[in-house]
């Protein structure tokens, strides 16, 4: 027990300094790659409460989908880091104060009345054939499944709202119509001319 404490207060730290590298680096590339490292860390802390099935889901959607993604995008555009620190110190009171709210609340939420040692005790060894994966979809099919199907409903709005504000018609962007290009013909694009050949009379025939 004192090993499991030791290796989740080192994970602890380091996803906490991850965190804090992520909002404070100058490189949006750095920052990434601390975000990274932070979900790699949760992964481990997820490990010790024997919820492998997260873990791996953390680590194969967020690190190898998601944030491989988002290094691409920020790769690929040309992103003007002096624009962006503008009215950084303008802004930083109101953001100061925020973050200073977000933190009061979670340690009134997460604080030891509610989630102490007493009251959180460390999982329980499960058997062999204990299946976390299974468990967690019988929680979420039987004692959440409303809030399940709410979350669902929400990421359906979400891709929704995406997808049409995409498919704008801007007057200054150019788009295609699948439909008109399916229906194109060879006679719509191919034209035939005839013309008359001509010859070229070469140098020396022209002086003699």
């Amino acid at each position: 027990m004192i090993f499991q404490d030791y290796v989740f207060y080192s994970l602890a730290a380091i996803l906490l300094f991850a965190g804090l590298r992520v909002i404070s680096a100058r490189n949006p590339v750095h920052a990434a790659l601390f975000l990274v490292l932070a979900f790699f860390t949760a992964a481990g802390i997820w490990l010790l409460l024997e919820a492998e099935f997260l873990a791996i889901v953390l680590v194969l959607v967020y690190v190898g989908a998601v944030m491989v993604l988002f290094l691409f995008v920020v790769m690929m555009l040309d992103i003007n880091l002096d624009k962006i620190r503008e009215g950084f110190w303008g802004h930083a009171p109101l953001a100061g104060l925020v973050g200073a709210l977000v933190a009061v609340e979670m340690a009134l939420v997460l604080g030891s009345r509610h989630f102490g040692a007493e009251r959180m005790s460390a999982p329980h060894p499960h058997p062999a054939d204990y299946s976390n994966t299974a468990e967690l979809g019988r929680q979420l099919y039987t004692d959440y499944v409303y809030p399940f199907e709410l979350a669902a409903v929400v990421l359906l709005v979400a891709i929704i709202a995406a997808i049409a504000l995409t498919m704008r018609r801007r007057k200054d962007s150019k788009y295609l119509d699948p439909a008109t290009q399916v229906r194109v013909k060879r006679a719509d694009r191919i034209r035939m001319v005839s013309m008359p050949a001509e010859k070229k009379e070469s140098a020396s025939g022209e002086q003699a």
